[in-house]
C-alpha cells in the first residue's frame, strides 16, 4: 500500500504541478504587493514519531520570534489582509507541494503535528503517525471548521494550548485511526474531491 499511495502522490503532484506553480507565483505577487517578505514559512513538523521535517506554507502572520503552539484566537490578530484571504481558500498550502515530491508528506493523511505534541502525547501519535501525513484527510473536512471556531474563542496561549490537547487531538486522532483502517487510492480521491469542493463553495 505504502509503494501504490507514494506512486499516487507523485503522480497528481506532477500532473497538477503546472497549475500550482501558475497559482503560487500569482500568491507571490499578491504577496510582494501587500505584505512583502519574508514570502514563505517553514515550520517544523513531525512526519514519524522521531522524524522531523520543515513544512513549508506561504507566510500569513505577522513574524513573531517566540512564536509556539498552533493558532487560536490570541495569534488573531497576527494574521494579515491578505493572510486571511490565503487561509480561507488553502492557497497558504501550495507550497507544499515540494514536501510531497520529497515525501514528506501525500495529499492524503494525518495533519502532520508539532513536535511539543507528539512528545506529550507518544501513545496518541506512535498510531496516527504509522500513516504519512498529509495535505488534507478525514480529520481536515470533518473537524477542521469546528477546531477552528473552537481555538477563535481561546483569548490566551494557555487557553488555546488547554483546548487543542483536550478537545481537537483526541477526536482528530479518532478521524485518522479511521482514515488509517480504509484507506486506499480510491478513498484518497474522494477526500481530494471533497476537499476542493468544500474549498469552492466557501464564499
Amino acid at each position: 500500500m505504502r509503494a501504490r499511495k507514494r506512486l499516487f502522490d507523485l503522480t497528481v503532484a506532477l500532473v497538477f504541478l503546472p497549475v500550482l506553480t501558475l497559482i503560487g507565483l500569482g500568491v507571490l505577487i499578491v504577496l510582494a504587493l501587500t505584505q512583502g517578505r519574508p514570502y514563505f514559512y517553514a515550520g517544523e513538523r513531525m512526519k514519524t514519531p522521531t522524524e522531523a521535517f520543515r513544512l513549508w506554507k506561504f507566510r500569513t502572520m505577522t513574524v513573531a520570534q517566540a512564536d509556539r503552539g498552533v493558532s487560536g484566537g490570541d495569534k488573531a490578530g497576527r494574521i494579515t489582509p491578505a493572510g486571511r484571504v490565503l487561509r480561507r481558500l488553502r492557497l497558504d498550502e501550495v507550497p507544499q507541494i515540494w514536501n510531497i515530491l520529497r515525501g514528506d508528506i501525500g495529499f492524503v493523511g494525518p495533519r502532520p503535528p508539532l513536535r511539543e505534541y507528539v512528545e506529550r502525547f507518544p501513545e496518541v501519535y506512535a498510531q496516527v503517525l504509522r500513516t504519512r501525513p498529509g495535505v488534507t484527510g478525514l480529520a481536515s473536512i470533518h473537524f477542521h471548521r469546528h477546531e477552528e471556531w473552537l481555538l477563535a474563542r481561546c483569548d490566551t496561549p494557555e487557553e488555546t494550548d488547554r483546548i487543542y490537547c483536550t478537545r481537537c487531538i483526541p477526536s482528530k486522532a479518532r478521524l485518522d485511526l479511521i482514515y488509517a483502517r480504509h484507506a486506499s487510492v480510491c478513498f484518497d480521491l474522494r477526500l481530494i474531491g471533497r476537499t476542493i469542493h468544500r474549498v469552492l463553495r466557501k464564499d
